[in-house]
């Protein structure tokens, strides 16, 4: 039996940032990339130093205890040391998505009532130009792009370190993280320093870390699996970090850090596989594979390349995993598991068993996480203790996403077998009728279509349509190719005959009437997207709908879209 989970002091990130302070001072904590293939490595003591200078500058404000500062930028060693400051400080932090657009920043930053804003890396330095509401002050991080505002280097040259160690109230708020929102405004779901301990302890009795562990951190610190996975998990247990510098570099960001501990969103999972399939073909992998130790060698080196031959737990969440490509990581010899949760409970809710060979399931709750599916809508609920504690100023919406007795509604449709392993069928909103009057899951379909190496992302929709039909998104490469009318036409043929395997798994009121080709990437900058890569149905319905009587009327079975 595991042992009741229990949060204490010790576990809170402040508490943990002053132990490895003490016990790993010249121990690397944070590998930033500056530009160039340099580096900079940052100790445990000079991040607790940072940490404590800001924070000495953050209290000199004088701010209410627990008012929201907001952190905008992308990953970096700075934006956890900024984190760590504005807890220090005994503020709550608001993270925001660098993606988002000036509308949304303006709308967080004056909905989270916000004193301050740190800001860091940016592609696009126009939306915080833009965004930011007038007389909320601006502080640069290191990697910043140039601006006329404070910078955290001169001020923590100037102040001198908070002293001590600053004891956290567990049940005090911890960090307001405003959704990305696949539909409406960003909400802000407010998370206690109890609730995140608590549910990193639950998940992480499934699988021990330790300070040996290597991270890398390129999914948006914004989000809640990244914080939990790399940020807090990496403090708890004295862990290093490596960050990304940018897409062009991040094959070899991972092979540097060679990470022990890798998460990804299976839309990179699957560009990861296609990098590996544009080089040497799936069937021919297929052989050497089989072949015992050519195999072996095999397996190494294209673990190797991708810089995941350290990696001992390895997982894809946030948007359905394709159980082929799970198997095929798996196959590779890389533990790859599924790993299930939400910003609402910290990300914890289910997962697989590291080293399982299972497909077509998000697996077993964590340790103490109940979980159930409401017998007449089919949605999955759940509680735990580590469910937020609501919608920051949104008493309505924060009622309708609990049941009266106090159960999380996720949203998510599924079911849960007789082993207690659970599957998400789709989306309760998600799931659309056909004028046939028979209703269409678009997730199943959608995972069955992504096995196509040239489609990148895709969405199955067609409500009061005949047939549902597909939009396919390619992937640069592909598009690349299809400049060539004669590789346009291979393509062309390829996507016809998937279309038609496809289609032979599915019940005839579900058949695809069409795949849509669509050339121009769906990005968060362009809002098809997430900063997590999950599609934005709705927006995509918005975009392409009134092309779609268009599409059918062609007749044929693969279109493409005029951008």
């Amino acid at each position: 039996m595991t042992a009741p989970i229990s949060v204490s002091q010790g576990d809170l990130p402040l508490q943990s940032l002053f132990r490895w302070e003490k016990e790993r001072s010249q121990q690397v904590y944070l590998t930033q990339p500056t530009g160039n293939g340099v580096v900079r490595d940052i100790t445990w003591g000079d991040a607790a130093s940072q940490v404590r200078r800001m924070a000495a500058w953050l209290q000199a404000q004088n701010w209410p205890a627990g008012s929201r500062v907001a952190i905008v930028g992308k990953n970096s060693a700075h934006w956890i040391l900024a984190d760590l400051a504005i807890l220090m400080a005994g503020h709550v932090s608001v993270p925001i998505y660098p993606t988002f657009n000036a509308e949304a920043l303006s709308y967080i930053l004056e909905h989270s009532e916000a004193r301050a804003c740190f800001v860091g890396k940016m592609d696009d330095i126009a939306n915080v130009q833009n965004g930011i509401p007038e007389g909320i002050p601006l502080i640069a991080l290191p990697l910043a792009p140039r601006m006329p505002i404070l910078q955290w280097d001169d001020l923590i040259a100037k102040t001198a370190p908070l002293q001590g160690t600053p004891v956290t109230d567990p049940q005090s708020i911890c960090t307001i993280i405003y959704t990305s929102g696949t539909t409406g405004k960003p909400k802000g779901v407010v998370h206690t320093f109890h609730a995140m301990a608590w549910g990193l302890t639950s998940a992480t009795q499934r699988v021990t870390m330790n300070p040996s562990d290597r991270y890398i951190s390129y999914l948006p610190l914004a989000h809640v699996a990244e914080r939990m996975l790399v940020e807090q998990a990496s403090l708890r247990y004295g862990g290093r970090i490596f960050f990304a510098e940018s897409l062009d570099t991040f094959l070899q960001d991972l092979q540097r850090a060679r990470p022990t501990i890798f998460f990804s969103v299976p839309r990179l999972w699957v560009k990861f596989q296609q990098g590996v399939h544009s080089k040497m073909p799936a069937a021919k992998l297929k052989r050497l594979l089989a072949i015992p130790l050519l195999g072996h060698v095999v397996r190494r080196k294209i673990l190797k390349g991708l810089g995941l031959d350290q990696c001992r737990l390895a997982a894809g969440g946030a948007a359905p995993m394709p159980a082929d490509v799970l198997q095929w990581y798996r196959n590779l010899g890389l533990n790859l598991v599924e790993v299930y949760g939400m910003t609402e409970n910290c990300g914890v809710s289910h997962s697989t068993l590291p080293g399982s060979r299972q497909t077509g399931s998000v697996g077993l709750p964590y340790n103490e996480v109940e979980s159930r599916v409401d017998p007449e809508t089919g949605e999955v609920q759940m509680r735990c203790q580590a469910l937020m504690q609501g919608y920051y100023r949104e008493p309505e919406q924060t009622a309708a996403a609990m049941t009266a007795d106090g159960w999380l509604r996720t949203g998510d449709k599924g079911r849960i077998d007789n082993a207690g392993f659970l599957s998400i069928t789709g989306r309760v909103k998600d799931i659309f009728k056909t004028t046939k009057g028979k209703y269409v899951a678009p997730a199943p379909i959608e995972d069955l279509l992504v096995l196509h190496s040239d489609i990148e992302a895709c969405a199955v929709t067609g409500a009061n349509c005949p047939q549902p039909l597909a939009l396919v998104m390619l992937s640069q490469d592909a598009v690349n190719r299809c400049q060539s009318p004669q590789n346009r036409q291979e393509l062309n043929n390829s996507l016809h005959a998937h279309l038609q395997t496809v289609n032979a798994k599915l019940e005839p009121h579900e058949k695809l009437g069409c795949l849509v080709v669509i050339t121009t990437a769906w990005t968060p900058e362009n809002g098809f997207v997430t900063p997590t890569l999950k599609v934005k149905r709705a927006r995509i319905e918005e975009t392409y709908a009134a092309r779609f009587d268009d599409w059918f009327a062609q007749g044929s079975s693969v279109v493409w879209a005029a951008n």
